[in-house]
């Protein structure tokens, strides 16, 4: 009897099933860990070593650069006008030479300036060719091919400045029509220590082959920026902390009493006839003339930011 009840005890003591004082822990494991995570979250999982190699390599790509677009090519013509632009260090990618032409003193000149590059690609090409490529224009023999220019972001040169721990200098022009004028600011730009020059997209002159002769090579150190509308570009300027001086013959300051002229500012110059355009004038924090005291009615635009641009470098020395 004892033996059979040891094998009933032992028996009942090994039934499995839930023991008193559980706590309900089991249920608890029954109600599931949530939803299954995404594959590329789960470790070990393929589409989580994609996704973070992909991850490591947009790490290492670096920003792009904002660009205000690229000008369009251009063709200078004539025996002269290559060598010259050869001579002022405007950019170009392909001289292109007549075949048997007439080995004058220029063409001797313009081929050595071209050689001594180490850029420029040197083609012949029979007469029809460049007559075709040039319009019926008055070759000479001699075609230089320039490239579009680089333009650069109007927000860049202020950049640039504050990241260099200057105050931004900038010369914007609105209505400029003379790329030889465009070429001058660019140089006193540069002579007097600012930060670039803006020009509309539209109605206003770009950096051709002129405006880079009229540089004497300062362009390839002072960037030009293109503004979709000058007007919100110069808004942006203001954001950005610049104040906005433009030149007009009927300003209520004269240039030397403008003590912004020492901080970041945004000099605006408008065409000699017509002046600073009614909406760029209205958004302008202040409008200075230039006195004149020998009667001269206006200055065209190179002169006219070369007389403000050495105010402000002035100022910023003292």
């Amino acid at each position: 009897m004892a033996g059979n009840s040891q094998r009933r005890n032992r028996r009942t003591s090994n039934k499995k099933g839930a023991t008193v004082g559980s706590g309900g822990q089991r249920r608890k494991g029954l109600e599931g860990k949530g939803p299954t995570p995404r594959a590329e979250d789960r470790k070990g999982h393929k589409a989580y070593r994609v996704s973070n190699a992909m991850a490591r390599q947009a790490a290492k790509r670096k920003p792009v650069a904002r660009r205000g677009g690229k000008g369009q090519s251009e063709m200078v013509v004539g025996r002269n006008p290559v060598y010259e632009a050869l001579r002022d260090g405007v950019p170009a990618t392909t001289l292109y030479v007549q075949q048997f032409i007439d080995n004058d003193e220029r063409v001797r000149e313009a081929l050595n300036l071209a050689t001594g590059r180490g850029n420029i690609n040197i083609m012949e090409a029979p007469r029809p060719e460049l007559d075709r490529m040039t319009n019926g224009l008055n070759h000479q023999g001699l075609v230089l091919q320039v490239p579009p220019y680089e333009y650069a972001h109007p927000e860049d040169l202020a950049a640039a400045a504050f990241d260099d721990h200057d105050d931004p200098l900038i010369v914007a022009l609105d209505g400029v029509t003379d790329p030889r004028n465009l070429g001058a600011v660019v140089r006193s730009v540069s002579a007097f220590g600012g930060h670039g020059v803006v020009v509309p997209e539209r109605r206003a002159a770009g950096m051709t082959a002129g405006a880079w002769k009229t540089s004497a090579g300062t362009a390839a150190r002072t960037p030009v920026a293109r503004a979709t509308n000058l007007t919100r570009c110069l808004e942006q300027y203001q954001k950005a902390g610049l104040t906005v001086v433009g030149l007009s013959a009927d300003g209520d300051t004269e240039v030397h009493e403008l003590e912004a002229l020492s901080g970041p500012v945004v000099i605006v110059v408008g065409s000699e006839g017509k002046g600073l355009s009614r909406l760029v004038g209205e958004t302008c924090d202040f409008l200075v003339r230039i006195p004149m005291p020998g009667g001269a009615e206006s200055l065209n635009a190179g002169v006219a930011a070369g007389v403000v641009l050495y105010e402000a470098a002035r100022r910023r020395r003292g």
